[in-house]
């Protein structure tokens, strides 16, 4: 499912939010080698797959985020692994054909003065077109924003597959 200009689309959520959001999924580990397998191998023989995908590394830890096709399904296979979660809202953004989409939804976003905490590329999307997972200042302002300029924006319902 996508938004547009005006769509009138409702997105009244039961996280609260008036917009369609990703949820990111960020677990703690020690730094130690396999750490990552032993989590992404949770995920083995379900029908929830890893989306997106950021690791931020320090000398003794890293949290790993996840965006995940079935966030319901994936949070519980996280949490029967024992790990303590964070759970935040994400915008996905569909980057348009054309030469510098990045540099269109930076500028986009810097007019209406919204800060981007954090990015990252998704791994799947429908028609396989390149997106981003933005994490923003202000996510009411950067949709207002996003949806305004025409940016096609991705909810949960769009990285789903369609296993049997």
């Amino acid at each position: 499912m996508s938004t547009g200009a005006g769509s009138g689309t409702n997105f009244s959520t039961m996280r609260g939010r008036d917009y369609p959001s990703l949820r990111q999924f960020t677990v703690f580990l020690e730094n130690r080698v396999g750490q990552l397998l032993e989590i992404v191998r949770r995920f083995e023989g379900s029908n929830v797959r890893i989306v997106a995908l950021s690791i931020n590394d320090a000398t003794e830890c890293c949290f790993v985020r996840f965006l995940l096709s079935d966030p319901e399904g994936g949070r519980e296979i996280l949490e029967r692994a024992g790990l303590a979660l964070i759970e935040s809202d994400l915008i996905g953004v569909e980057l348009p054909a054309e030469k510098q989409p990045l540099l269109r939804v930076c500028t986009a976003l810097l007019q209406s003065e919204v800060n981007i905490v954090q990015a990252y590329p998704l791994l799947y999307t429908p028609n396989n077109r390149a997106a981003v997972a933005l994490m923003v200042d202000n996510a009411d302002i950067a949709m207002d924003t996003l949806l305004a300029r025409n940016f096609k924006v991705l909810s949960e319902d769009d990285l789903k597959f369609d296993d049997p």
